[in-house]
């Protein structure tokens, strides 16, 4: 069963949702604060973490950065406003996906189950703290990746497709595998969007993006990570 951390000030709210996730078979655990959030987290040690952006005493910004500086945990935002500054902050900040407020529980049930499959295939690695592909090397625990030393930074997005290509060891990956995977959802209007966060990833990690040597795309079929999987 997995364990969930349920962060919001809003107590009717808060309890709500709580009996709606618990009927979908999470144990479901709560706080009302920020202070109490990192409290929870070090004691229950979640699968995911549902954090509201309005918080008494750390606001959720704060709160996430603390949790992702600990763990490479599931992080869900919640927030009340519709502005992007909220949401590219969010994400700035170390979390995975984000709901306005108000959402239908639905949406948010899926959003959860998105990103617990991420949390499967990502450990897919096992006990692997690195992953070397040449000079490129993939920190599993901390999320981050180097050339020959040298870190990069690479957004969530960026990293999740990284770590996709090397768990899925022995395959290509389509696009559509890595819109489900990567985003949660398979909606076939949005295959562009992988291939605008591949040339972004390539940009970063490649030494010349236009003849790439690590994210080589087989025609037809999909991206895979040279030099670890397949011999080219």
């Amino acid at each position: 069963m997995y364990k969930l951390l349920l962060v919001d000030d809003e107590v009717s709210f808060l309890k709500g949702i709580a009996l709606s996730l618990e009927q979908e078979g999470y144990a479901v655990h709560t706080a009302y604060d920020g202070h109490a959030a990192l409290e929870a987290f070090s004691t229950l040690a979640p699968d995911l973490v549902i954090l509201d952006v309005m918080l008494p005493y750390l606001d959720g910004f704060t709160v996430c950065e603390a949790i992702r500086k600990k763990a490479t945990v599931p992080i869900l935002m919640l927030t009340a406003r519709s502005e992007d500054v909220d949401k590219i902050l969010g994400l700035e900040k170390g979390a995975d996906d984000y709901l306005t407020k108000p959402f239908n529980t639905r949406e948010l049930i899926a959003r959860i189950r998105a990103l617990l499959r991420r949390k499967e295939w990502g450990g897919s690695l096992g006990d692997e703290p690195r992953v070397n592909v040449g000079d490129l090397t993939i920190d599993t625990a901390k999320r981050k990746a180097m050339i020959k030393g040298r870190p990069i930074e690479l957004t969530n997005k960026e990293y999740d497709i990284l770590i996709t290509l090397a768990a899925n060891r022995g395959k290509t990956v389509s696009r559509e595998n890595l819109l489900q995977l990567v985003w949660g959802y398979t909606h076939l209007g949005d295959l562009r969007n992988v291939d605008v966060h591949i040339g972004r990833l390539r940009g970063k990690i490649e030494e010349d993006p236009t003849n790439p040597k690590y994210v080589l795309t087989r025609w037809g079929e999909g991206y895979y990570l040279r030099g670890y999987d397949h011999a080219d």
